[in-house]
């Protein structure tokens, strides 16, 4: 994931792993790993570029995704 600041406004995906990748492709696991997921029921905010998208389109059947932004605080 980058370390640069997030823009207020900008749009965000909360990614839940909500089935285990045991027994999957190892390009599988890898995309789900290079979203920063670590086990069942995980959940990260990543930023919603084509990248992440084209992670997520890859595992999309082990993911559960919520389309977010980001608050001032």
């Amino acid at each position: 994931m980058s370390t640069t600041a997030v823009k207020p406004g900008s749009a965000r995906l909360k990614v839940t792993l909500a089935r285990s990748v045991h027994g999957q492709l190892k390009h599988i696991a890898a995309s789900v790993r290079g979203l920063g997921l670590r086990y069942r029921q995980h959940s990260v905010t990543v930023a919603d570029t084509a990248e992440n998208r084209g992670m997520i389109r890859t595992a999309g059947h082990l993911l559960e995704v919520e389309q977010t932004t980001v608050e001032h605080k």
